[in-house]
């Protein structure tokens, strides 16, 4: 059973950074095309970025427009560890930060931004931004 645990969560002030991770185990890290989500109070969870599985695709990553340039998702395939990079933060992006897994192939030009899209979820952690 994959089992995902994220931490690195916390208070930051505006302008400030935050690197979260994302351990997976129960399986093999390169096999699995992984994403981050947040979802704030009242609203629904929202698609981030993501990283293709390794072994399918080399890792390409894909953002959402809200965080391009600001986000960073990558991977270390020997921790089995995903990290999303969070520079420039503001305090619209505070919400609880969740990973997510699969191990779905349609092609290797396919990212998977759907909620639904995905079968495994950590627990989430709290990122909160001051202004």
């Amino acid at each position: 059973q994959v089992q995902l645990v994220e931490s690195g969560g916390g208070w930051v002030q505006t302008g400030g950074s935050l690197r979260l991770s994302c351990v997976v185990s129960g399986g093999t890290l390169t096999n699995y095309n992984m994403g981050w989500f947040r979802q704030a109070p009242g609203k629904e969870r929202e698609f981030l970025a993501t990283i293709q599985g390794l072994i399918w695709s080399g890792s390409r990553t894909y953002y959402t427009d809200s965080v391009k340039g600001r986000f960073t998702i990558s991977r270390d395939n020997a921790k089995n560890t995903v990290y999303l990079q969070m520079n420039s933060l503001k305090p619209e992006d505070s919400a609880v930060y969740y990973c997510a897994a699969n191990s779905r192939y349609r092609s290797s030009s396919a990212y998977y931004t759907g909620v639904n899209e995905y079968d495994y979820w950590g627990q989430g952690t709290q990122v909160t931004v001051s202004s």
